[in-house]
């Protein structure tokens, strides 16, 4: 395995990162609770074989194209490696930290590193996203099939999805990351008419999907993300985006009593109604699933509160956060045991785990990412990077929404995805965005100077 993961790496790199979108919706996670293990099968081998090779070739020649390394979310992504690196020091738990660091890197090195070399091919950027998709497709087919036996219950739809994702809210994270990716691709003319039709398809496989996964976190990062797409297409200037989430902010401060109240009025659970499952996305007051969001919330403040600078460490919260429940937090579905999940917040969880430089890091590099994303799309002159662009960023817009309420980013369900559409937008910035008033060629990279500094 190594030796071919060697041979590709040297003469077909390309094709090898794009074998890890293609294998990551069908990989299954095998984990030994009693031992501390878990691997996701095969992506994760491919993903540490590619990080070992990424590393001994750096050793050889110590060259990496500088314009990536100097960019804004190069230098975003390096702090906050090194300082998960500095809270695994002096982590509660060292052993884990040490390990939720290197799988933090094996999915960031040959994903987003190695994937703004193989996304210097113009074509490979909506080749990720194909790939991708022709197995999350399967898994779909997999999981509307095992719904229809349990005649779409709602409950059902939490667990449907096994073993290919472990619950509806990461399997809804994904479609929702996709559905803005297709949707732009039909209106791509640069398209072929027969492939701007399966892009339609496809985008309608996903919205099928994305309802019957009763997930309200994903419809919430939807709605989000269409509302920052008529923000961006009609031009509307960030002072009054602040201040208009400055007011709402401001109105929530003032009128918290209120709201809660008013919150706390509403009762209606989970439902397979798809009005009244809207409706128990603000049930503060009985439903599990919010309340369980809650309880991990405060845990996390409370953890944070005790040690704010350096945290418990990374990858700690599941095995630390206990201690920090209150009784009168708790909900059925409540457990000390650390095997339900973990902070339930990108933004949360590091601030936990790595302090408040932690939360900080992981904002650094939404900023920055938000920050290119919008810069490529406002300098482009040529439509179809433009339109990538403008897609991309939306897609990992839906994460960073969905991220406020759950975290996925120690898999590589939403791992692969996450880092490779930052590598794309990173690689429009540097590789082909200044040349957007020129014709877009299609030339193969050179391997294996693929990953070597021009």
């Amino acid at each position: 395995m190594l030796v071919l993961l060697a041979y590709l790496f040297f003469f077909k790199l390309d094709i090898l990162l794009l074998l890890i979108p293609l294998s990551t919706p069908l990989a299954i996670n095998i984990r030994d609770f009693d031992m501390g293990f878990g691997i996701s099968l095969p992506t994760e081998p491919i993903l540490f074989g590619i990080f070992i090779l990424f590393f001994i070739k750096l050793l050889w020649d110590h060259k990496f194209d500088r314009k990536i390394l100097k960019h804004p979310v190069t230098i975003a992504i390096i702090f906050s490696l090194l300082w998960m690196f500095i809270t695994s020091l002096t982590s509660s738990i060292p052993l884990v930290s040490f390990k939720y660091l290197i799988a933090r890197l094996w999915f960031v090195v040959p994903v987003y590193l190695i994937g703004t070399q193989v996304f210097k091919k113009f074509d490979n950027i909506k080749l990720f996203s194909w790939l991708y998709v022709s197995t999350l497709i399967i898994v779909i087919a997999y999981t509307i099939y095992n719904h229809a036996q349990f005649n779409f219950n709602e409950k059902a739809g939490h667990f449907v999805m096994t073993p290919f994702y472990n619950d509806h809210t990461a399997y809804g994270a994904i479609l929702a990351f996709f559905i803005p990716v297709f949707l732009g691709f039909s209106f791509n003319r640069k398209y072929k008419k027969r492939t701007r039709f399966a892009s339609m398809i496809v985008f309608g496989i996903l919205v099928i999907a994305i309802v019957l996964s009763f997930c309200r976190a994903a419809w919430v990062s939807l709605a989000l993300a269409l509302i920052v797409y008529f923000i961006i297409i009609f031009k509307i200037k960030l002072r009054w985006v602040i201040l208009s989430i400055g007011a709402l902010v401001g109105a929530f401060y003032v009128f918290q009593f209120e709201i809660y109240n008013a919150l706390e009025k509403n009762k209606q659970g989970s439902s397979a109604n798809f009005v009244e499952h809207i409706e128990s996305i603000t049930n503060i007051s009985s439903d599990p699933s919010n309340l369980e969001r809650i309880n991990r919330w405060q845990s996390a403040f409370r953890m944070y509160s005790e040690r704010p600078f350096f945290g418990w460490g990374p990858g700690t919260y599941q095995f630390v956060y206990a201690p920090f429940q209150r009784a009168r937090e708790k909900t059925i579905i409540s457990t000390n045991a650390g095997d339900l999940g973990n902070s339930h917040s990108e933004y949360f969880g590091p601030l936990s785990e790595e302090g408040m430089l932690g939360m900080l890091a992981f904002l650094g590099i939404v900023i920055t990412v938000i920050s290119t994303g919008m810069r490529v799309y406002k300098r482009a002159k040529d439509k179809e990077i433009k339109l990538l662009s403008l897609i991309t960023l939306l897609a990992l817009i839906t994460y960073f929404i969905h991220g406020m309420m759950n975290n996925f980013l120690d898999t590589d369900k939403a791992s692969v995805p996450f880092w490779g559409f930052i590598a794309i937008l990173v690689a429009l910035d540097v590789y082909h965005n200044q040349k957007s008033d020129k014709k877009i060629t299609d030339n193969k990279p050179e391997l294996p100077d693929e990953i070597s500094e021009r």
